[in-house]
């Protein structure tokens, strides 16, 4: 049983492996299809007990239908916006730049949704986050324009929406 559960963990992360690595490859000519696969199999039989705890989740078509949902919002609405806000900075140098380093709470508990925030809030332009505290549950994020510097305030305009996806993805 415990080799079944290990083998189907592998099975899950040589997928998700292979289908990464032919992405970024960018070919699928043989010989990146042999590579590929033989990388994900090492990967999946030396990875799969500390990548996955529940390979289950993986396959849920539901996590797949929010991540996507999220990936489309993210790059349409949420960088936009963000880069937008940035452009507009450089462009006219009046415009008020108000610095702060903020304490921004999160309520998940996966480490897979902690750090799809965390990214989330660093891959868009004008924050990064500068440290994660799990025993406080807490980022603390470089804002461009801190509009708040209350942790409840600056929850609900940095991540809250990374936050609500990131939820349904991964938790």
């Amino acid at each position: 049983m415990i080799m079944m559960k290990r083998l189907g963990k592998a099975v899950v992360v040589f997928m998700l492996s292979f289908i990464t690595y032919i992405v970024f490859s960018g070919s699928i000519q043989p010989y990146d299809l042999i590579t590929g696969a033989v990388v994900a199999g090492i990967v999946g039989v030396l990875f799969a007990n500390i990548t996955l705890a529940n390979p289950g989740k993986v396959i849920n078509p539901a996590r797949w239908f929010w991540l996507m949902v999220y990936a489309l919002r993210y790059f349409t609405i949420d960088e936009t916006k963000a880069h937008l806000d940035v452009i507009k900075r450089i462009l006219h140098p009046r415009t008020p730049v108000n610095p702060a380093i903020v304490k921004v709470p999160y309520e998940v508990d996966s480490d897979y949704a902690i750090t799809a925030i965390a990214n989330s809030i660093t891959n868009t332009p004008g924050t990064v986050v500068v440290e994660v505290r799990e025993d406080e549950k807490a980022f603390y994020v470089h804002w461009i324009d801190a509009k708040t510097v209350e942790p409840s305030g600056a929850r609900n305009e940095i991540s809250f929406v990374f936050e609500k996806y990131s939820r349904k993805i991964f938790e």
